[in-house]
């Protein structure tokens, strides 16, 4: 009975998503379930989501737009938009967009940075402030000089409009200001701001103080927007990742979640 459910609830929200694609002029396909206990389903409902809405842009020129990650690319060296997504990785949103443009759909992946920043930002930013808080110290994995690329949020916005605009497509464009920011910079603002120590955990430390996010704790994966910015002119204008977290608002936000 649950199994049926189940199908019939997936029928019914295929059927709906299918009814507002052929509504409007573009699609931008932005979201994702970042359940890391059900990762796995969540790639899965993400892969029919894309090629659901796919199936109403193929053969048509209304721009479709499905969001990714630099951090799947290279890892350990700068990625650009000519490295394809790691095969291996579980979430499959560009594979699914690649599955969609042999189709006939007019579809590009923008790769997001792990970072997103900005005022409102609910991201892996104020995570690790929580965690640093609720753990007493501000912590980075071994020598803290693994890398993460950032952007603001009104350039990421700005880049999406661009690429919706753009009259030839390209199937990456990176979203990237900040081309790679040692993780231990950002710990440094964190344990400043919350006046925490700031210490360095080893690989089999790090599990037990950031849990579920150690793996992303140690993430070396820089990655370049050259290309991007020279095929649609789009430069960031916006604060980069340090100055714009050392700001009172990200620990006044963080500690109103956490009450």
């Amino acid at each position: 009975m649950r199994v049926f459910a189940d199908v019939h609830a997936v029928r019914w929200m295929i059927s709906r998503l299918s009814a507002a694609v052929r509504r409007v002029d573009a699609v931008i396909h932005a979201s994702f379930n970042h359940d890391f206990a059900s990762y796995a389903a969540a790639a899965e409902t993400d892969r029919r989501a894309i090629e659901t809405i796919g199936d109403v842009l193929a053969g048509s020129d209304r721009p479709f737009i499905v969001t990714s990650g630099t951090a799947l690319a290279a890892l350990g060296r700068v990625s650009t938009e000519e490295d394809e997504a790691d095969p291996t990785f579980p979430r499959k949103s560009e594979e699914a967009a690649a599955s969609v443009a042999a189709r006939g759909a007019h579809v590009s992946a923008l790769r997001l940075p792990p970072s997103v920043h900005g005022d409102g930002d609910h991201g892996f930013i104020p995570l690790l402030i929580g965690i640093a808080r609720d753990n007493g110290v501000s912590a980075y994995v071994g020598n803290g000089l693994n890398r993460w690329p950032a952007v603001h949020r009104l350039d990421a916005a700005r880049l999406y409009r661009l690429v919706l605009e753009a009259e030839s497509i390209a199937p990456r464009y990176h979203a990237v200001g900040d081309e790679g920011v040692p993780f231990l910079e950002i710990a440094r603002v964190i344990g400043r701001r919350l006046n925490v120590p700031v210490v360095s955990k080893s690989p089999e430390e790090a599990g037990e103080h950031f849990g579920w996010f150690a793996h992303f704790a140690a993430l070396d994966c820089p990655s370049s927007s050259a290309v991007t910015q020279q095929r649609l002119g789009w430069r960031p204008t916006q604060p980069s990742l340090i100055p714009d977290i050392d700001r009172p608002i990200y620990f006044e936000t963080t500690q109103e979640i956490a009450k």
